[in-house]
């Protein structure tokens, strides 16, 4: 079952739309979707190594736009949206104690979320709800998101052959570790705030 579903995905970002799908997930993760773009970043780039960079500039640029969404959502429709998610990821008891600290350390937050598995959108909606300076969120939305995503496809594009050979022989431990890193990052948020 894995590997026809890795297969599909493979044969969907080798489509047309494949381009729009990548924008649509990388845009809706930054702000409220759970599951992150790499699901389709890693087999468009495996697909059409040529693409890379082409890939994390449209994953780039759509997760800071998402990002701006839920800057927004924090800011302007907190108690209305945004708590509702904050809830969903159990940090509505942590707003205010968070508040406090992310004025003064935030942007070093955004960063962390935006390069490493931890779920951004839960800091995106905090930045627009305690006020983080919007100039310099985008700019270290700019940069994490950046550095993930072109890393992410540099690596692939350098290393392709290879790294799809390994993932196609451990599809079922890869599928593993993913499911705990992303398991992880909500487990995290619940914790570490």
């Amino acid at each position: 079952m894995l590997r026809k579903l890795y297969d599909m995905t493979l044969r969907l970002a080798a489509t047309r739309h494949a381009e729009k799908g990548l924008a649509g997930v990388s845009f809706v993760e930054s702000s409220f979707f759970p599951i992150p773009p790499d699901v389709l970043l890693i087999p468009m780039v495996l697909a059409e190594r040529t693409k890379w960079l082409r890939y994390a500039f449209i994953c780039t640029l759509a997760s800071v736009a998402g990002a701006l969404l839920g800057y927004a959502i924090g800011a302007f429709l907190y108690e209305s949206v945004g708590a509702p998610i904050l809830s969903f990821y159990g940090k509505e008891d942590a707003f205010q104690k968070v508040a406090d600290w992310y004025n003064r350390w935030g942007g070093w937050g955004v960063l962390f979320a935006a390069v490493t598995p931890f779920p951004y959108k839960v800091l995106t909606i905090f930045s627009g709800a305690t006020g983080l300076s919007l100039p310099i969120f985008i700019v270290v939305s700019i940069i994490g998101r950046a550095l993930r995503f072109f890393i992410v496809s540099w690596l692939l594009y350098h290393f392709g052959p290879p790294i799809r050979t390994f993932i196609e022989k451990n599809l079922g431990l890869l599928f593993t570790f993913f499911m705990v890193l992303l398991i992880g990052g909500f487990v995290a948020v619940r914790y570490v705030f």
